[in-house]
């Protein structure tokens, strides 16, 4: 019998090479599959500090200790030379974060997994298009996992990618068993979202809608960061490894993540991959021009396909709020880090936190395809560019 994801799955694994690709509803559904199959309940996962609050909630529900990775200031990556010894010594993975696109350093990160006899999970929820070392982000360690809802703007999907084709069987398996039945209302939902979403940007609703959802307290996210909860959190540990303890925090901006879909939902993901290579020279072009400009990072090396650009200003709040003005919405800020926001109780604090602190507070992650918007705005408003002078403590 052929799979209803047989498609999906054959697109994707022409962009990986044949790496075998598993189709799984959302990212971080594929993520917690990874990390339960690689990772023994009770083991420590290396991560990064700048990175989507849910992605830690997913680490923990798989029974993981989440271990904070010092970073590189220039653009959030991984900082390998700053991981102490004695914290390479006492991982049971590494998990990459390849942070608006920009790739963690894979191959350094493949040779350290290999010298400790560790996984390499990599998340490449932003990085679809994105390359390292000459090859794809995604095609380094034992798993990868991708979003649709980024680059595709599909709203739901996403693939657990193997370098080993044999635990396709086996993993396909526990996907199916962890996923919630296709529910009809939610599959309308998905498929009328997009006209609303448009009707409401061309009556200049949004804004009221937005209001609405926060009167009826529907709102998962008044700041940045999702409320911890951290009475609750504690309560939850000791169930893991298992989603449903943690689902009101792994469900939150996706409550889908774990249904099965339907053949609407699969039909519209299919189309939005089919038009991929056309969005990733978009925000290819995009990226290079916001690059070159005052606000990019000196010595970039060549444009990928960035998800979102991360250009580092003095003041980030002052210029969200420029950019909201001209109705240009900045999502996907990762601030404060991660061992900040949760403490001690939760996850062990990066060994160098200050990289990762400055990075969080200057990096403003602007959509590439709006380029020469962004610019206009920033530049009408005064918005002052930082570069690494004087550096941060502690940045190499």
């Amino acid at each position: 019998m052929v799979s209803a994801y047989a498609e999906l799955e054959e697109r994707m694994r022409d962009r990986l090479g044949g790496r075998e690709c598993l189709y799984v509803p959302s990212c971080r559904f594929g993520l917690y599959l990874a990390l339960r199959h690689w990772c023994r309940p009770g083991g420590r996962v290396l991560m990064s500090p700048v990175n989507d609050d849910v992605i830690l909630f997913v680490v923990l529900a798989a029974g993981l200790r989440p271990v904070q990775a010092p970073l590189d200031p220039r653009d959030g990556s991984i900082d390998t030379a700053a991981v102490p010894d004695s914290v390479w010594q006492d991982l049971s993975a590494v998990l990459t974060t390849n942070l608006y696109g920009n790739p963690d350093p894979a191959p350094e990160l493949r040779a350290h997994c290999d010298r400790s006899g560790i996984p390499l999970i990599e998340d490449a929820a932003h990085a679809i298009g994105s390359s390292v070392g000459g090859r794809p982000v995604g095609t380094y360690g034992e798993a990868s996992v991708f979003s649709l809802s980024k680059h595709t703007a599909a709203k739901a999907g996403g693939f657990l990618a193997l370098a080993d084709p044999a635990l396709r069987g086996e993993l396909a398996a526990a996907r199916d068993a962890l996923l919630h039945p296709t529910r009809a209302t939610a599959e309308l939902a998905h498929l009328t979202r997009p006209y609303a979403e448009a009707a409401l940007r061309g009556l200049r609703l949004a804004p009221a809608a937005r209001a609405t959802v926060r009167l009826l307290g529907l709102e998962e996210r008044e700041e940045i960061r999702m409320p911890l909860r951290a009475d609750e959190l504690a309560r939850a540990l000791p169930a893991a490894p298992a989603l449903d303890p943690f689902h009101s925090w792994v469900r939150v901006d996706m409550h889908d993540y774990r249904l099965r879909p339907g053949p609407g939902r699969l039909r519209r993901i299919t189309r939005r991959l089919t038009r991929l290579d056309g969005v990733l020279d978009a925000h290819r072009d995009g990226t290079a021009r916001l690059l070159a400009s005052e606000y990019g990072t000196p010595g970039s090396p060549p444009a990928q396909p960035l998800f979102r650009v991360p250009l580092l200003v003095e003041d980030r709040d002052t210029a969200v709020a420029a950019l909201a003005r001209h109705r240009i919405t900045t999502g996907y800020v990762y601030d404060p880090p991660l061992d900040r926001y949760a403490g001690e109780a939760f996850t062990d604090p990066s060994p160098a936190p200050e990289p990762a602190a400055w990075f969080a507070r200057h990096a403003l992650p602007v959509d590439p395809r709006r380029a020469d918007q962004v610019l206009a705005v920033l530049r009408a408003a005064r918005i002052r560019p930082t570069h690494l002078s004087p550096a941060p403590e502690g940045a190499r």
